[in-house]
This record gives C-alpha cells, sequence and structure tokens, in this order.
C-alpha cells in the first residue's frame, strides 16, 4: 500500500469501552486514525462504502453474527482489503480459520498496544501477522488440501458451531450460551443437535466430554 499522511482504520467491535479505548491508542500514531467504529454487522458494508477505511479491525464475537462470517463477506465484497482480526481468545482457536477466511493478521487482546499497532503496520503493507507456526498451518493447508480421512472433525463444522462449542466447553449451560451470543434458546439447541451429528456423538453427555477435552487442549 502506497505510503500516505493518515491510513484509515475502522474498528467493528460489540464493546464501546474497547472501541473507545482502542482508538485513543491508535490515534495517537502519527500515520494512522480511526475513521469509525461499528457493532453490526448489517453496517458493515454501508460503513465501508462511506468511510473508505484503509483496514478493518475485526472482533470474532459480535452481537449479530460471528466475525469470521463477516471476514469472508468482506472479502468476497472488497477483495484485497486489509483486515486484522483482534480477538480474547488464543490462537490455537481461531487464527487458522482467520486467515483462511481472509484476514492477514489475527492478534489477541490482551497484547500490549506496541504489538497492536506492529500488526497493524503488517496488515497494511500486505504482509501477513500470526506466529510461524500459524502461518506454516495454513500454507500446507492451501498447497496440500487434506483428504476427508485425514480432517479433524472440527474442520467441518461453521465458526458459530465452533463458538458455541468452544462455550459448552466452558461449562455455559444452553441458556448462558444464548445470552451470551444474543440468539434463542432455541437456536442453541439447534447447534448443539448440529454438533452431535457432524462429531457423530449419540448424546448431549458426550458432546459435553469432548467440548471440555477439547477445550482444554486449545488452553494448555
Amino acid at each position: 500500500m502506497a505510503p500516505r499522511d493518515k491510513y484509515k482504520v475502522l474498528i467493528i467491535d460489540d464493546h464501546p469501552i474497547f472501541c473507545l479505548g482502542m482508538s485513543e491508542l491508535i490515534n495517537k500514531e502519527p500515520d494512522l486514525t480511526v475513521c469509525g467504529s461499528i457493532e453490526s454487522m448489517k453496517k458493515t458494508c454501508a460503513a465501508i462504502a462511506e468511510l473508505r477505511p484503509d483496514l478493518i479491525i475485526i472482533d470474532i464475537s459480535l452481537k449479530d453474527g460471528n466475525g469470521l462470517d463477516l471476514v469472508q463477506e468482506i472479502r468476497k465484497e472488497y477483495e484485497g482489503m486489509p483486515m486484522l482480526v483482534l480477538s480474547m481468545y488464543d490462537e490455537s482457536l481461531y487464527a487458522e480459520r482467520a486467515l483462511l477466511a481472509g484476514a492477514f493478521g489475527y492478534i489477541m487482546k490482551q497484547e500490549a498496544i506496541p504489538k497492536v499497532v506492529e500488526a497493524i503496520r503488517h496488515v497494511l503493507k500486505g504482509d501477513i501477522y500470526a506466529s510461524n507456526a500459524v502461518k506454516e498451518k495454513v500454507f500446507k493447508r492451501l498447497t496440500s488440501p487434506q483428504s476427508a480421512d485425514s480432517k479433524s472433525p472440527l474442520d467441518i463444522l461453521t465458526n458459530r458451531e465452533l463458538e458455541v462449542l468452544r462455550l459448552i466447553g466452558q461449562g455455559f449451560s444452553t441458556k448462558e450460551i444464548a445470552d451470551r451470543l444474543h440468539l434463542s434458546i432455541k437456536t442453541i439447541g439447534t447447534y448443539r443437535e448440529n454438533l452431535k451429528e457432524k462429531l457423530k456423538l449419540k448424546h448431549f453427555t458426550g458432546l459435553v466430554k469432548f467440548a471440555v477435552h477439547w477445550s482444554d487442549k486449545i488452553l494448555l
């Protein structure tokens, strides 16, 4: 991307206090400015068309959808748009999916602001910002497609199903998951049934055990 006076950054996150703090920190950089922040997936395309950002920061968990699904939508409408996924979740959970969806980078919200700024600058240059391990996994996935037998059962889950599985593994009830994801209890029940079917589990207790084991594994 050619140098200019100020690169415009659009933040998509449904936590107003976080957006405010992140905006203040980014605006302190001499060549960066936050051109806007929105908390809804539905407003994204209109905001991009109006604000014409140079880079978009996207949180994974949004009130009206999943941030990784949004990354895919933006990639279809605005090919080549630099996107940085900023999340509270460890990269072992979502980084690979984020890059495969079309993001240029993945960084955790817990990182110090210099790291976030470093990630922004990498992505603006068109570079991939993630650990070497994640980049290697993505490269292998793109250059050597896996057979159906060698794929992890998690690969067939949608981004939202993976999110529900993570919350089940962390011990949240169906109502608590519904509240956190701003969905109905009935919808979460449907996701539970889909998870059981895709993971070939007969009972909900089996799904819970699988989710807990998987959650423990990614946190090691």
